[in-house]
């Protein structure tokens, strides 16, 4: 039986985690760790806790029996890994949680788009029922360009299939083998913009994919593209995306996600009080040019947002923690 100190949980998800860590102390301490609530985690064997919680050298002093941190995340920056190596703390993170739910999300968006949901929702609501400006276009033998062929690409690979859609894909670290799995053709980022109908961004952000999307790549497109972004926003340059929505280059743009948006670092991140204190999304949309075009549906950063993904961060926990008491620990970060 250990000793388990829970930070940043909301009470949904302390009953998930009691119910499947029965046999150990479970103790739930609100906020995030910090100096005036740490000495409730004096006797903690293990601690979970979320990005918030940042961990170093004085917070593992206070906690002298600590022996794992479960981080309920999937980055671990906010943790000093060499510090804890050198105390024998294993440190677990979530690799991943919100694959399918992000791409289902992808598909979404795609949907909405190519049938006009929005539109078409909000003139029967006004009691309209015409069809002037209407026409949707299948989805059948478009050719789908997946930039990021990981397991959110992947997902949404398989999900373009099962519609017969043709998929082409350019992901820097896949392989054939992946490709053949999953019926789609590799190929490099010009091909896949210059052959796509629509594209869709399920790429990490980092120096050399900021602005992948811009104005030299946007004029590599076809006419009447249209782009997905399920990822992060700086992926996208947003005045080269108005010019090109403006000059109907892209037809239409689905995005989650905005240049402009917040210091996201993961998802989850965003239900946080914590988050919600630090940054008003509402404000940065409602200033954002995206925001009014009717060619362009955005959604709130909301992709990962399911009971399942969430759920399945918990579990994942459940199981790091199982698996170091069993002496296997899974998801080692350190």
């Amino acid at each position: 039986m250990a000793t388990i100190a829970n930070f940043e949980l909301e009470e949904w998800e302390l009953k998930h985690l009691s119910a499947r860590l029965r046999g150990n102390t479970m103790h739930s301490i609100s906020g995030h760790l910090s100096p005036e609530n740490i000495a409730q985690a004096a006797d903690a064997d293990i601690l979970s806790v979320f990005i918030y919680s940042r961990i170093g050298e004085r917070e593992l002093a206070a906690m002298p029996k600590l022996k794992l941190i479960a981080t309920r995340s999937t980055g671990y920056d906010h943790i000093d890994l060499k510090a804890c190596s050198s105390r024998g703390i294993v440190v677990c993170n979530v690799p991943d949680y919100g694959s399918e739910t992000v791409a289902e999300h992808s598909m979404a968006l795609i949907l909405a788009l190519a049938k006009k949901l929005v539109p078409s929702i909000e003139r029967t609501r006004r009691g309209d029922f015409t069809l002037d400006g209407l026409r949707t276009f299948d989805l059948e033998n478009k050719v789908l360009g997946i930039v990021g062929l990981g397991k959110i690409g992947s997902h949404a690979a398989k999900m373009a299939r099962s519609f017969g859609m043709r998929v082409i894909a350019y992901s820097p670290h896949a392989d054939e083998a992946l490709a053949k799995k999953l019926h789609c053709r590799l190929v490099d980022l010009d091909e896949l913009l210059a052959k796509s109908d629509i594209i869709s961004l399920h790429a990490p952000l980092t120096p050399d994919t900021r602005h992948m999307i811009n104005e030299k790549t946007i004029a590599k497109m076809k006419d009447g593209v249209i782009l997905i972004n399920t990822a992060r926003g700086g992926l996208v340059d947003a005045k080269a995306l108005v010019a090109a929505l403006d000059s109907g280059k892209i037809a239409a743009a689905g995005l989650d996600a905005l240049e402009e948006e917040c210091n996201i670092k993961e998802e989850r991140q965003l239900l946080s009080p914590q988050f919600a204190g630090e940054c008003d999304l509402k404000a940065v949309l409602a200033n954002h040019i995206l925001l009014n075009k009717p060619n362009v549906i955005i959604t709130p950063h909301n992709a990962f947002n399911s009971k399942e993904a969430l759920e399945r961060i918990l579990d994942t926990t459940v199981e790091n923690v199982n698996s170091y008491l069993e002496g296997k620990p899974k998801n080692v970060a350190n």
